[in-house]
């Protein structure tokens, strides 16, 4: 049976996969504090890998909105969860103990999550990427946080695999877990930025590398021949100063 957790009267999970050192960039803790806030307050239940850092801030943001918080700790029991990972146990509701290490939860936590948000992160993450895509998972990454999060569209691009997973890039937790939720309850063939619904947040491609953006997230904008153009990054608003015309045939603009 393939029916989605609100049909069975079931709860989203969302799991914030990211960082457990990400904490020293001024921003990066209340960015992730405010994700978890965003997913607790639409009624979601987090799941965090149970570690240090920024899903921990997510699990404390959460918590603090009235939320759910599972964490997948790696160890075998409470003991060797504190002793031998030095993880904590604050703000989570549930731990559950996998005995796997911490590469071997990995794939728990990804299967246990409706959703998947990127935060930050280093080898570990790029994991729980790697294996998020490779499941068709509903992605969200949270960018402008450093690490692999704000690489994801490079290394997916270098993957060249369609595996049916779809991604969205945003830089503001709140509009994040908007998207992905909205993207969530529609059919998979539905593309983010493609139909919407009342209240819905409007997305828009760049036309330099076709990749779909929420107009506050873009990094650089160009207006050419009366019309507006924005980009994902300042790099690909480069790319299209070097030669216009070649973009712009048959692209639509972002009217002002």
């Amino acid at each position: 049976m393939n029916a989605a957790p609100a049909q069975l009267g079931m709860a989203i999970k969302v799991g914030v996969m990211g960082g457990a050192s990400d904490i020293s960039t001024p921003g990066y803790l209340e960015k992730a504090h405010a994700l978890g806030r965003a997913i607790a307050r639409r009624g979601a239940v987090l799941i965090t890998g149970a570690c240090p850092g920024l899903p921990l801030a997510a699990a404390c943001g959460a918590k603090q909105s009235g939320g759910m918080v599972v964490g997948v700790s790696p160890a075998i029991s409470l003991e060797e969860h504190i002793q031998k990972y030095s993880s904590p146990t604050e703000f989570h509701d549930v731990l559950i103990f996998t005995g796997n290490g911490l590469m071997g939860r990995e794939v728990i936590n990804i299967r246990s999550s409706d959703i998947v948000v990127i935060v930050g992160g280093r080898s570990g993450t790029l994991g729980e990427l790697a294996i998020a895509y490779d499941e068709g998972k509903l992605i969200g990454v949270l960018t402008g946080m450093g690490g692999i999060s704000d690489l994801v569209k490079d290394i997916l691009t270098a993957c060249a695999k369609d595996t049916g997973s779809r991604v969205v890039y945003e830089a503001d937790p709140e509009l994040l877990v908007a998207e992905l939720l909205r993207l969530f309850h529609l059919p998979r063939d539905v593309a983010p930025g493609g139909p919407s619904q009342p209240g819905a947040i409007a997305m828009v491609e760049d036309p330099v590398c076709r990749m779909r953006i929420l107009p506050q997230a873009a990094a650089a904008e160009r207006d050419w021949e009366g019309k507006r153009y924005l980009f994902c990054s300042a790099a690909c608003g480069e790319r299209f100063d070097a030669d216009p015309r070649r973009y712009t045939e048959g692209h639509e603009s972002q009217a002002r």
